[in-house]
């Protein structure tokens, strides 16, 4: 039967504890049920005996009755009656005593301590899972900064090839027929020769070098041009609304719906023709407020005339020489960077600061995956210890109600025998609390999944397999061919090492038991953390370790790969 340690996970940790959790609570509640009971009954046993001792003193307040008639054998018969009243009044008093002595102080201090190891366990784990979700923004946040600082980089680096291949154009032309005034044509570099030029595929039409020079002359001819103005930036030139654009597309184009025309507006700025200004990131949609700015590449292909003007409003000017560059950041990201009396890069050029900047934001977001690991490598620890000692938690308080049951019948039973058949009742109700058998309930109708770890893996910008610098969580097919095997070299690895001990070990039984012995997650991860370097095992780590903890840690490899269907065995 499996237990608390492996049924009660879920993708984001608090969704199984939540569960968990909540039956837990529910538990809490039953255990001050029963105690109401208990309680209740005490005072009630209590206040009956109360009344029953109340019977003699007051009819000895009545005088010239049985006080007179010494001899007769009806006052004998009085004083019998008097005497059982006498005793059902302690009989009462007992029970009470009993139920309060053997059932409630002892239940209460121990409900107390239960529902305080509960809620204690509940704010540690939640603490921790808080602390591991802000991390997992943090490096969520790490990634975007690294992933635009890269897209930056890209786009100057481009600016920059266009920026020095204009002057090779209009160079030549310094003869005095070229100053003639006439509309100035902007031709196509011979590297974009309409034969050797890749088709563009723009939604689900493909353009060769002619349709797309033909598109694109209709598109700068008839979409409204202007400029907009982006604070602490200044004016770009050359800029359609995604409103305008998609109005073009479905009118000329033939889009059948804008969510067509927002994917063909995608595929333009994907092959260089847009981008958007004003905004963080590259997505095109149909709206009036986001802008794009034509690209000089389009001026090129369909020879119109490109504005080159743009109105500066800082003067800060040395941070990004290229007017229609889209890499300049926020402004409180500039000045936080710039100090005229102590710059630590005082003769970089843009293009070296965007790329020392996308190196320093790598760092940052490879440290913070780190972080992430060791923080769910800890937080899966600890839930492991507090979900088993829960388990052990709820056994006893089913045991610990059961014993309840019985001691409360007890303490009725020893006292009153005309109430056996309540008791005989009492008896047969605790008979059928089966404790194992509740448990097994609770996990078959309340289990959220088994433990399946999920890995933060580093996710390098160039799609570089060199630069990973795990073992586990990565694909299988990528880590195998990495390692230019048809099998991950850990594998085999540790296959290989274990055929090396089997010999060691008496008889099937033991080597069967290293892959089902319960080993304690810390020292999986202990030896995990020793091997995840996306290198060669060493055999020398291995020997460190015991042959339950290597075989325990290719079982956690498997349960790390992404998209894995493998469970742990249950026991």
């Amino acid at each position: 039967m499996p237990g608390f340690a492996d049924s009660f996970w879920s993708g984001d940790y608090a969704g199984g504890l939540g569960v968990l959790f909540g039956k837990l609570e529910q538990g809490i509640v039953e255990n001050q049920q029963v105690l109401t009971i208990a309680r209740m009954r005490a005072e009630a046993e209590e206040l009956y005996g109360r009344r029953l001792g109340d019977i003699v003193p007051t009819t000895d307040k009545m005088t010239g009755g049985f006080a007179k008639d010494d001899g007769a054998s009806l006052r004998k018969a009085y004083e019998g009656v008097r005497g059982e009243m006498e005793e059902a009044s302690k009989n009462h008093k007992k029970i009470a005593s009993n139920i309060g002595e053997l059932v409630v102080l002892p239940f209460t201090r121990w409900c107390d301590a239960h529902a305080a190891r509960v809620h204690n366990s509940r704010d540690d784990l939640l603490a921790r899972i808080k602390a591991h979700d802000r991390q997992a923004e943090v490096v969520r946040k790490l990634r975007s900064s690294y992933f635009n600082k890269c897209r930056q980089v890209e786009d100057l680096e481009e600016e920059n090839k266009l920026a020095f291949q204009e002057p090779e154009k209009t160079e030549p032309s310094t003869s005095p027929a070229s100053k003639a005034p006439k509309t100035p044509i902007i031709k196509l570099p011979d590297s974009e020769d309409p034969e050797d030029a890749e088709p563009i595929e723009l939604g689900d039409e493909t353009y060769h070098a002619e349709g797309v020079k033909k598109l694109l002359t209709g598109m700068l001819n008839t979409i409204k041009l202007g400029e907009t103005k982006v604070a602490f930036l200044g004016t770009y030139q050359n800029v359609s609304t995604g409103a305008d654009i998609v109005e073009y597309i479905q009118k000329v184009m033939g889009a059948s719906s804008i969510s067509y025309a927002e994917r063909i507006g995608q595929d333009l700025v994907s092959n260089g023709f847009l981008r958007l200004v004003g905004n963080v990131g590259n997505v095109f949609a149909n709206s009036s407020k986001l802008n794009y700015q034509w690209r000089p590449r389009v001026f090129q292909i369909t020879g119109i005339p490109e504005k080159k003007k743009l109105d500066r409003v800082s003067s800060i000017g040395s941070v990004a020489e290229n007017a229609d560059s889209p890499v300049i950041g926020s402004m409180g990201e500039m000045l936080s960077g710039w100090n005229p009396l102590n710059n630590p890069h005082p003769n970089e050029t843009p293009i070296e600061k965007l790329q020392r900047e996308a190196r320093e934001a790598d760092e940052k977001y490879k440290v913070g995956v780190r972080k992430l690991d060791l923080l769910r490598c800890n937080l899966e620890e600890t839930m492991i210890d507090h979900l088993r000692f829960m388990e052990r938690c709820e056994l006893d308080r089913l045991k610990a109600i059961k014993a309840v049951m019985l001691d409360f019948s007890g303490a009725i039973s020893n006292v009153i025998p005309s109430l056996q058949s309540t008791v005989d009742n009492m008896m047969l109700y605790q008979e059928t609390v089966q404790p194992l058998g509740d448990l097994r309930y609770f996990l078959e109708n309340y289990r959220t999944g088994p433990f399946v770890p999920k890995v933060q893996v580093y996710d390098n910008y160039y799609n570089n397999v060199d630069g990973k610098q795990q073992t586990f969580g990565v694909d299988l097919e990528a880590r195998a061919r990495h390692d230019r095997k048809r099998v991950p070299i850990i594998v085999t690895t540790i296959l290989t090492f274990l055929d090396n001990h089997y010999p060691d070990l008496e008889g099937d039984e033991a080597r069967r038991g290293i892959w089902i012995v319960d080993v304690p997650l810390a020292a999986t991860h202990h030896l995990r953390n020793s091997i995840n370097t996306g290198k060669a095992i060493p055999r020398e780590i291995l020997e460190r370790y015991e042959i339950p903890i290597v075989a325990s840690v290719l079982k956690l490899y498997l349960l790390e790969l992404p998209g894995t269907s493998l469970v742990k065995s249950t026991r």
